[in-house]
């Protein structure tokens, strides 16, 4: 996936969970954030955060916030992309190139199954299958982690995944790592292990788990290689 009219700024502050205050051109400005988690490792003082200019001339903020970077303990610096809704465009830009499926593949966006709406649904000659897509910006020492926050809608998704198996469906979760240099991907047990076991449990039902990396630049975040999960 592909942004344009890219900015880069100093990040100063986020008042609320919606909106940030970011350096640009030495002039001070009010931006929208997409990713309304906490991401308290990210979004630090004097950080320098990468922003897409709006087309949209009446909008009240010009500015999306999009990306960010990380200075690793090592002293390197990482480039994250934490647009929430990245992961599902480069997961369906992605999913016919994957191998998991053929060429000939249907791909819909948000399918309903009961009262769960599942990002991805796939339908190749006689298999049919969804997937639920997560993305990732939470890192430690080189290991992804997802949720950063309690997530009860995540384990009503996994739950779901398990019984559209009993219907005749395959089922995944793709964690998308919206990162490089991960080595391994876990559930984060210490701040929701309700989810990690609801993830575990999904792993025995038959739901398959899947972990990507992504090659992210200031403007663009294309999914990668398969990284290790470990539950």
């Amino acid at each position: 996936m592909k942004y344009k009219n890219i900015k880069n700024g100093i990040f100063i502050e986020r008042p609320n969970r919606f909106i940030a205050k970011v350096l640009i051109d030495n002039n001070e400005e009010t931006v929208h954030v997409k990713n309304t988690g906490r991401c308290k490792e990210l979004l630090i003082k004097g950080t320098t955060v990468y922003l897409e200019k709006s087309e949209n001339p009446t909008r009240k903020t010009k500015y999306d916030l999009i990306a960010t970077e990380k200075m690793l303990p090592c002293g390197e610096k990482i480039l994250i992309n934490m647009d929430s809704t990245a992961p599902n465009e480069a997961a369906f830009e992605w999913i016919k190139e994957s191998g998991i499926f053929s060429g000939n593949a249907k791909v819909k966006r948000e399918v309903f199954f009961g009262e769960s709406r599942f990002d991805l649904y796939v339908s190749d000659e006689e298999r049919k299958a969804f997937i639920e897509v997560k993305g990732v910006t939470l890192e430690n020492d080189g290991v992804a982690m997802f949720p950063d926050a309690p997530t009860e809608r995540g384990i009503k998704h996994l739950n779901s995944l398990v019984k559209s198996i009993s219907e005749g469906y395959e089922a995944y979760v793709l964690f998308v790592i919206q990162m490089k240099g991960i080595k391994a991907f876990k559930p984060n047990d210490t701040t929701h292990k309700a989810f990690g076991d609801a993830l575990r449990y999904a792993r025995s039902k038959g739901v398959k788990i899947l972990a990507m990396d992504c090659i992210v630049t200031p403007d663009t975040m294309t999914i990668d290689k398969e990284i290790e999960v470990i539950l």
